[in-house]
């Protein structure tokens, strides 16, 4: 059991790490095993084990690169996220599955229309995945009966949002594709400070990324505005927890019709207090678009 109390496949992707981290170095640190020690060795490639015995292991930048194709990947997906169209007012915890859009649950299956990559080629620089199973789902009231749905793909760099009033397609009011771009752990108050306070751009009315500007979509104010607060419940085969986001959502047009490139900042929080701003980038999808098994 880690240490979230997840069972055998640990369902969150800061235990996945603490596993594949636990696996690594198992044989030459046995004695390191809580959870500081894992945020060490990530931070500082150097920790202790309880009898005081110091471990050096290759440099963080090393380390992790061993890591790369699967752990970065996965702590990544611990950073849920994304939003529709109106700064939302969040409340409540998961309902039943039963009411999720367009028939989306853990275990089914998700197909996107193949036709999606050449038509957002030189348009988006979303990736549009493979077919892929649904691992976890997400979800945040905004009252009023609409509800904001994230659905975390076995794929942990992407996931898609719903934007619905109910289960069936008509109550869908928005489908967003999103993929994440970056994740940067938050250690202290003057890092947050740093990446969102009043010298970031994250809150001002227009951003600009990898060459394209993009307009915000929440807050009326001319100058800085605040970030917007979030609930998200998830739930995945193995757990259920609750994050914290403190949220900014831009946008731009694509030249597509219906189709809108969409640029969310995200500070998120989990259960055990850890702090990551995470970046993704994603684009509207139509209903038509997706084919649920």
């Amino acid at each position: 059991m880690c240490w979230r109390g997840c069972h055998a496949v640990p369902s969150c992707a800061a235990c996945r790490l603490r596993l594949l981290l636990r696996r690594a170095v198992h044989t030459h640190a046995p004695g390191i095993q809580c959870h500081a020690d894992w945020l060490s060795l990530l931070n500082h490639a150097a920790v202790r084990d309880q009898s005081g015995q110091r471990y050096v292991y290759p440099g963080r930048g090393n380390f992790l690169h061993c890591l790369q194709s699967t752990s970065r990947k996965r702590a990544m997906s611990w950073f849920k996220r994304a939003m529709g169209l109106e700064a939302p007012k969040a409340s409540g915890r998961e309902g039943d599955a039963s009411a999720n859009p367009l028939g989306l649950a853990s275990g089914r299956m998700l197909c996107l229309d193949s036709s999606l990559k050449l038509l957002l080629d030189g348009h988006s620089e979303v990736v549009v995945p493979g077919d892929e199973k649904v691992w976890a789902v997400g979800r945040v009231d905004l009252g009023q009966s609409m509800a904001l749905h994230r659905f975390y793909l076995d794929n942990e760099d992407y996931f898609l949002q719903v934007v619905s009033n109910g289960p069936n397609p008509e109550d869908v009011q928005d489908i967003i594709l999103f993929g994440y771009y970056s994740a940067e752990p938050i250690t202290d108050k003057a890092e947050l400070l740093r990446l969102t306070g009043p010298s970031s751009k994250i809150g001002l009315p227009t951003c600009e990324h990898d060459g394209e500007e993009f307009e915000r979509q929440w807050g009326t104010s001319t100058g800085q505005t605040e970030l917007t607060p979030l609930d998200e419940d998830i739930v995945s085969p193995d757990a259920a927890y609750r994050v914290k986001h403190l949220s900014m959502l831009y946008a731009r047009e694509t030249g597509l019709i219906n189709r809108r490139e969409f640029l969310l900042f995200s500070v998120e929080e989990d259960e055990e207090g850890s702090i990551t701003l995470t970046t993704a980038v994603g684009i509207t999808l139509q209903t038509t678009d997706i084919n649920v098994l």
